[in-house]
């Protein structure tokens, strides 16, 4: 098991980012990969979960360990695969989720791509007053923001962002009903990747 990779971030796409470690490029499915920033000056150290299955071997990373602690208890309910409980992380509040399973609140969840009222009450089911550990060690902010002002870097970082959205698994109907309000910002993807994901989930 490959507990964590520390490297350079080679690429971002909106399904993983590349980590160039010593040479080898490793394909990290994360749940906002836009969070990342192209750079071979600044070493990072992700945290990473190796999930197998007959037909697949991918590579799950995250900023901290208790990150990854939360995806795989997200897991471990029926009806949750990686690319939901990605989803379920890419809101970048986690303590968010963990407030609506403790109050078993199924409304929230079930905005969630993927996430039906049974699942949610799966979730609520399954992990309802075991998230303690997670819960007080969690980091409050799982991405870090900078400004940025032209206007064409700010309408690729929306056209990326958009794409980040539906490989979550929203569907386009959702997804515009979103843009109008964010396309009046000039944000980074991060920033509009994490704005899109409050709207949607009001």
């Amino acid at each position: 098991m490959i507990e964590f990779i520390k490297g350079y971030v080679d690429d971002v796409t909106p399904e993983y980012i590349v980590i160039d470690h010593r040479g080898l490029g490793y394909q990290i499915h994360t749940p906002n990969p836009f969070s990342y920033k192209k750079s071979q000056q600044e070493e990072i150290i992700i945290y990473t979960y190796q999930h197998v299955r007959e037909d697949i071997l991918a590579l799950y990373g995250f900023k901290s360990r208790e990150e990854k602690a939360l995806f795989m208890k997200l897991l471990n309910v029926t009806g949750i695969g990686p690319k939901g409980a990605l989803a379920i992380l890419a809101s970048g509040n986690p303590s968010q989720v963990i407030e609506a399973i403790e109050n078993e609140n199924d409304t929230f969840l079930v905005k969630f791509p993927g996430v039906g009222k049974k699942t949610a009450r799966q979730i609520i089911l399954d992990l309802k007053g075991k998230l303690g550990d997670v819960a007080a060690l969690y980091a409050p902010d799982l991405f870090t923001h900078e400004e940025i002002s032209k206007k064409h870097t700010a309408n690729h970082a929306l056209n990326e962002a958009i794409e980040a959205l539906k490989v979550l698994g929203y569907a386009e109907r959702e997804i515009k009903k979103v843009a109008p309000s964010l396309a009046e910002e000039s944000l980074t993807t991060d920033q509009y990747v994490k704005k899109a994901l409050q709207k949607l989930l009001k």
